[in-house]
């Protein structure tokens, strides 16, 4: 039996030849060959024809089907067909349609199908010559010449190391099939032609999930591969990727299971062992062998990699001095070119020059790291330092690992970005680093790569790292940089007045260059004047000789320097926290037109006060922002606009997540009970542009939430960022922001709590109730909504209490303490009645329609859903449809209604998808492989639960331990034991550590005497 399953080509297999004389053999192979277009009637002379084979054998002419016939007739066309314009006499036509036992009056038929063919085809396209008959047209009028031109073409992308390009040649290729290649042709010509070009078709499945697992794509192949391998049991170079694809998700158990189910059901089929390469990858599993965490090949010597960023900011072109810190670094860097991790930390005082230096080492450094640079301004000497899991996230992505694929917690992204820079030659530079703690993470940890590290503080406790102390320049080099950027000429005829002027930035780099650049832009200034400035201690304060307030001074260089609006911008705008700031939030913070907002903005990028991060958006240097802040205490009159400033800014937020929520859940009374703005939020035309703008300013939102919430905060301020929160609730359940979100949430609480204020608080313990919902921490879910429900009812604050309500009533259900599921859910319909809140009433029939599953009433939990929908239908709510659907899937499901549960599935995950929410794409998948395994079809079954995995469920550890048992029993019925085993033993350990009730039910699958 040939066992090798390698990509080739399909070989055209012919016809045993009939004994006539001047019977010719076709050639071999399904290379196309250039053939004249034939003549039409078309507007140029032309017709557009167009033939199928892989599916049903169809033609098309210029897009109108064309009546293909009787299957013998179709039997006919498709010979013809695959041969590629060649003559195929009559002989060899009846061999291919009948076989060895054709009817008396075969010959006749064959002239009779011909006959209707050419009438039904444009002239001179079926002709007949030496006794046969011979189909001309150019080679794209066929799909299989199509598809085989377009795998050629994938093949050279892949040999030029695009394997982006590759992929998506191969897909446009295979998306070309359309069912069972020439579906119900009858002939022994057909049925070999049908099992080679699904043998062909597999390949390229293979060739594609191949250059899958190169580009880092291991979840989305594992939901794919489980479902292949269950259809194609013995082919096993699936079994190889699956296992590959399971070993790199962090799953060894299973990529072994995987192989010896393989093993196991070789030997009952076959009677063989796996082959070599199976073998070898199971002992490369075994022993952990760091090349296989590689997701992506090592090119070949000249062709490109899949992901090689660079991320290096520009150097500058005035770089002075530093000769022997550059020749230092660099010779270290060089050194990863062997067998370590090079790791260089350089630390100094703000402005002297780190970053610089380190940029123009890196860009030296490039040509020993082909693979890219990777940068990152940790914010280390800000309030709020880079979180090194919010920082691997970004490099995961910058190296080419989709969002699907990036896992929650700090070790799994640290272990992933690992992985993934194994074998590669990339160099990291971790830019204003807080400490050791927060750069660990973010080192390569694998040999050939190299990070240099740059922070306000000597790294003593960075194992292996080689420190590097950076202080002032020299007079000499002070001069020269001061020299480059005001010209020779200038400086040459006040050496004297020069060297004053640095002496005055403490030969600190920034200050230099900020008092240059300043000289530099003046051409009627002279030396003299701007060292005149400098001496006036007014202009340099004292603490410019003095460590870190050097920096403050040479930041007061270029605030002295800017007209009292720009002043009070670059103040104001100081002082808000997060990344960065839109327009229209900076336009709220000064309270002026836009236009004028990026007037002021772009003055400020011009004298070097702030950066543009991205067309409308800009951000502060955390140094300067904290100079920003100084600047606001000192000089802002009245005081009180600083709060001002800040008031408008949280009303901006505010006034533009209710507008998004209430375009996205309209009639929603939420919206109703926030506190009043005055300040205008921004508009939207449609409900994606709203929701863009909750998902792009959600750092920034919760930034100021937090601020707002910080100190004494006044009740006016804590209320409005409470319930900005409330309003941004879609960010916890999307899986992007869920931790920023819950950081930003305990924060309110507290605040609230400390204020005394009940109202704002029982608003606070309701987000945080949703936050722990999501995350699958029940107990401490029901203890917020809990507490929560009590504070507003003392407040007499309607809304939270129906919120709490509901949420008790899913966590009382999920509990299995159904009476009290019942009374929260059934006060939780009531009371948004009571309020006017239809989208409430909707979300509480449909958890009420949950738990009268649970409690056996599977017709009224039918019914439920249904009323729910309606409501739903009714306002328009298409997000919250998808949650109804749902709910109404599950019921139908329930019922054995499995076909229609799975259409509501399907509207389901196409709403959640549509809006970002991806915890509740992977709950639904969750829900259709439930379906799919009631339904008897397992493999469907292990792919949607394969894709719950990737993607992650709302409900935490929970689901996923459920999601696991649901795969296990699927793998189960597909025969694959060991790695349904191994997926049940993950669940346990799961259950175990939730303290879940379920563990009992696992243990009873995993005991020996348990069939499976």
């Amino acid at each position: 039996m040939d066992r090798d399953n390698g990509p080739r080509v399909p070989e055209q297999r012919v016809p045993r030849q009939a004994q006539v004389p001047g019977g010719q053999a076709p050639r071999d192979g399904l290379a196309p060959r250039r053939r004249p277009v034939p003549a039409g009637d078309g507007p140029d002379g032309r017709v557009d024809l167009r033939f199928g084979v892989l599916g049903p054998v169809r033609a098309w002419r210029d897009g109108e089907p064309l009546p293909s016939g009787s299957p013998q007739q179709r039997a006919l066309l498709a010979a013809l067909l695959l041969r590629e314009g060649r003559t195929a006499t009559a002989a060899e036509l009846i061999d291919a349609i009948w076989g060895e036992e054709p009817p008396s009056q075969a010959l006749a038929a064959l002239r009779t199908y011909a006959s209707r063919l050419r009438k039904v085809l444009p002239p001179d396209v079926l002709v007949s010559e030496s006794g046969g008959y011979a189909i001309r047209g150019a080679p794209d009028a066929l799909d299989l010449n199509v598809a085989q031109e377009l795998a050629a073409e994938a093949e050279k992308a892949r040999a030029a190391g695009d394997r982006a390009q590759a992929v998506a040649l191969i897909n446009k290729a295979l998306g070309l099939w359309d069912g069972e290649p020439l579906a119900s042709v009858p002939g022994p010509y057909a049925e070999t032609q049908r099992a080679r070009l699904e043998e062909w078709r597999l390949q390229l499945v293979e060739t594609r999930l191949d250059l899958d697992l190169e580009c880092g794509h291991h979840a989305e192949a594992v939901s794919e591969l489980t479902a292949l391998t269950a259809a194609h049991p013995l082919r096993e170079r699936l079994r190889e990727l699956l296992m590959l694809a399971l070993y790199r998700s962090g799953r060894q158990a299973e990529a072994l299971a995987v192989y010896a189910d393989t093993r196991r059901l070789l030997a009952d089929e076959l009677g063989v062992d796996p082959r070599p390469e199976l073998s070898r990858l199971q002992q490369r599993i075994l022993r952990a062998d760091s090349e296989l965490a590689q997701p992506v090949e090592r090119p070949a010597p000249g062709k490109a990699p899949v992901a090689r960023p660079a991320q290096l900011p520009a150097t500058v072109p005035d770089f002075t001095g530093r000769v022997s810190f550059v020749r230092e670094l660099g010779d270290l860097l060089v050194t990863a070119e062997g067998s370590v991790m090079a790791v260089s930390a350089l630390a100094g005082i703000g402005g002297v020059g780190k970053t610089t230096l380190a940029v123009h080492v890196a860009h030296q450094a490039r040509p020993h790291f082909p693979d890219g640079q990777l940068y990152v301004d940790l914010m280390g000497a800000g309030s709020r330092a880079a979180e090194p899991e919010t920082v691997l996230g970004a490099f995961l992505r910058a190296l080419g690992t989709p969002d699907a694929q990036i896992p929650e917690t700090l070790d799994e992204r640290a272990a992933l970005y690992r992985s993934t820079l194994a074998g590669r030659r990339v160099l990291v530079l971790l830019d204003n680093a807080r400490d050791a703690a927060q750069v660990r993470p973010l080192l390569p940890g694998t040999e050939g790569c190299a990070a240099l590290v740059t922070s306000r503080i000597r790294m003593l406790d960075l194992a292996g790292a080689h420190l590097v102390d950076l202080d002032v320049m020299s007079p000499e080099e002070a001069l020269q940089l001061f020299t480059r950027i005001v010209g020779a000429e200038r400086v040459q005829a006040e050496r004297e007045a020069a060297l004053d002027v640095v002496a005055a930035c403490g030969f600190l780099p920034l200050a230099i260059r900020i008092a240059a650049s300043r000289l530099a832009a003046r051409r009627t200034w002279t030396v003299s004047v701007l060292a005149a400035k400098l001496a006036d201690e007014r202009r340099r304060l004292d603490e410019l000789q003095a460590g870190d307030l050097a920096v403050k001074a040479t930041f007061e260089l270029g605030y002295g320097q800017l007209e009292p609006a720009q002043a009070r911008a670059f103040r104001l705008l100081g002082l808000a926290d997060g990344p960065d700031i839109s327009l229209a939030a900076a336009a709220a913070v000064l309270d002026l037109p836009p236009q004028e907002t990026e007037d002021l903005l772009e003055n400020l990028v011009d004298a070097s006060l702030v950066e543009s991060a991205a067309p409308g958006r800009y951000r502060f240097h955390d140094l300067v922002r904290l100079y920003a802040r100084a600047c606001a205490e000192r000089d802002e009159r009245p005081p009180s606009e600083r709060e001002a400033a800040m008031s408008r800014l949280l009303d901006f937020y505010l006034a533009t997540a209710a507008r998004v929520y209430a375009i996205e859940r309209p009639g929603d009374r939420l919206v109703d009970h926030l506190e009043p703005t005055t300040y205008e939020g921004l508009a939207f035309t449609d409900r994606h542009e709203a929701q863009d703008w909750l998902y792009r300013e959600a750092n920034c939102v919760l930034a100021c939430v937090r601020q707002a919430t910080a100190g004494d905060a006044p009740g006016s301020r804590l209320r409005r960022a409470v319930d900005l929160l409330w309003a941004a609730k879609d960010l916890t359940e999307s899986g992007a922001n869920s931790k920023q979100y819950e950081s930003a949430a305990l924060a309110a609480c507290e605040a609230a709590h400390a204020a005394g204020d009940a109202r704002t608080e029982g608003r606070a313990r309701t987000t945080l109730s949703n936050v722990h919902l999501v995350a699958g921490r029940y107990d401490e879910a029901d203890r917020e909504a809990r507490n929560a429900r009590d504070l507003a009812v003392s407040a007499d604050d309607p809304a939270p209490v129906y919120w709490a309500d509901n949420d008790r009533g899913i966590i009382a259900a999920m509990g299995g303490r159904h009476a009290d599921a019942e009374e929260h859910l059934t006060s939780a319909a009531e009371g948004s009645r009571a309020d006017g809140n239809q989208p409430s009433v909707a979300s509480a029939l449909c958890n009420l329609s949950r738990l009268h599953l649970l409690t056996g009433r599977t017709s009224s939990a039918i019914a439920l859903a249904q009323q729910g929908i309606e409501i739903y239908d009714r306002l328009g709510l298409t997000l919250r449809l998808a949650n109804g659907r749902y709910a109404l899937g599950i019921a139908l499901n329930q019922a054995d209604r499995h076909a229609e549960a799975l259409d509501e599935f399907a509207e389901a995950l196409r709403i959640f998808a549509k809006n970002r929410q991806r915890l509740w794409e992977g709950a639904t998948h969750f829900r259709i492989a439930e379906a799919q395994l009631k339904s008897r079809r397992p493999a469907r079954a292990a792919q949607h639960a394969e894709q719950a995995l990737a993607l992650g469920c709302i409900g935490g550890d929970q689901m996923r331990g459920n999601v696991l048992v649901l795969l296990g029993k699927a793998l189960r019925v597909l025969g694959q034991t060991d790695r349904a085993r191994a997926c049940l033993r993950e669940a346990l350990a799961l259950y175990e550590y939730l303290g879940a009730a379920e563990a009992a039910g696992v243990r009873a699958m995993l005991s020996p005497s348990a069939a499976i």
